[in-house]
C-alpha cells in the first residue's frame, strides 16, 4: 500500500517508448505510477507494484475509456499528482505509407482522435477532483507533427496533435484555479518503434544531428510535473533537437 506522502502518476500509453521511460523516472523518484494500456500488464517491466497498478484500457474505445476512469479513481483513493496523456496511434497505409486527408477513412480518423485526443479531455475531467486535491499537474504529449506537415505521420495523427496543444492552453485556463497546471510536449524523432523508415534524413537535418532518446522526454516531463516548474502552465516544451527552428 502506498504511503500517505507517497505521491501518484496517472500515464496512458506506458508499454513502450517513451511511456516506458516515464515509468522509470518517476519509480525512481519513488512515486505510485498507475499505468494503462491496451495490453495486460507485462510482468517483464521491472517496477514494483506494476501489476497491481496496471489498468487494462482501449482509449480508442470511449466506452472502455470510461469504465477504465472509474477503476482509476477507485485506485487513486482521491489524489492524482500528475495526469501524462502519453498514448497516441499513428495508422498507416499499405507498406507503411503515409495516410494523406485523401485516403484516410472516416472510421481512421475517429479512432485516431478518441485515443490522442478525445481520451485526453475524458480522463483529466474525469479526474479534476483528485487533481485539484493534490494541485497536480497534467502533461498532453503532442508532436512535432502538430505544427508542420511531416513526411511520414499522417493527416489523422497530425492534426490530432495540434488539437492537443490548442486543447491545453483551454486546460491550462480552466484548470488554473483549482491549482491544476497543465502543460504539453511536442517530441520530435525520438528513437522508439514508432519511426519510420527514412527517419535518418531527417535527423540529418537537425541541429544536434542525431535522435533523441526516450528517456530524454521523460526528463522533461518529470520537470513539468515537478515544482521545479511551479509557475509553468499553458506552455508547450519543443523536445526535438532543433527541429522546430
Amino acid at each position: 500500500m502506498a504511503g500517505e506522502s507517497q505521491k501518484t502518476l496517472v500515464l496512458t500509453g506506458a508499454s513502450r517508448g517513451i511511456g516506458h521511460a516515464t515509468v522509470k523516472r518517476f519509480s525512481a523518484e519513488g512515486w505510485r505510477v498507475l499505468t494503462c494500456s491496451r495490453q495486460r500488464f507485462d510482468p517483464r517491466c521491472p517496477w514494483l507494484g506494476g501489476e497491481e497498478n496496471h489498468v487494462q484500457i482501449d482509449l480508442a474505445d470511449p466506452a472502455s475509456t470510461r469504465a477504465g476512469v472509474a477503476v482509476i479513481r477507485e485506485k487513486l483513493g482521491g489524489l492524482c499528482h500528475a495526469l501524462v496523456n502519453n498514448a497516441g496511434i499513428s495508422p498507416k497505409g499499405p507498406g507503411g505509407s503515409r495516410l494523406s486527408t485523401l485516403d484516410t477513412d472516416l472510421r481512421t480518423w475517429g479512432m485516431v482522435f478518441n485515443v490522442n485526443f478525445f481520451a485526453s479531455v475524458v480522463l483529466a475531467r474525469s479526474l479534476k477532483d483528485e487533481l485539484a486535491a493534490a494541485r497536480g499537474a497534467v502533461v498532453n504529449v503532442t508532436s512535432i507533427a502538430g505544427s508542420r506537415v511531416h513526411p511520414f505521420a499522417g493527416a489523422a495523427y497530425a492534426t490530432s496533435k495540434a488539437a492537443l496543444a490548442a486543447l491545453t492552453r483551454e486546460m491550462a485556463h480552466d484548470f488554473g484555479p483549482l491549482g491544476v497546471r497543465v502543460n504539453a510536449i511536442a517530441p520530435g524523432e525520438v528513437e522508439t518503434s514508432i519511426l519510420s523508415p527514412g527517419t535518418e534524413r531527417i535527423v540529418a537535418g537537425l541541429p544536434l544531428r542525431r535522435l533523441g532518446r526516450p528517456e530524454e522526454v521523460a526528463d522533461v516531463i518529470w520537470f513539468l510535473c515537478s515544482e521545479q516548474s511551479s509557475y509553468v502552465t499553458g506552455a508547450e516544451l519543443h523536445v526535438n533537437a532543433g527541429q522546430h527552428v
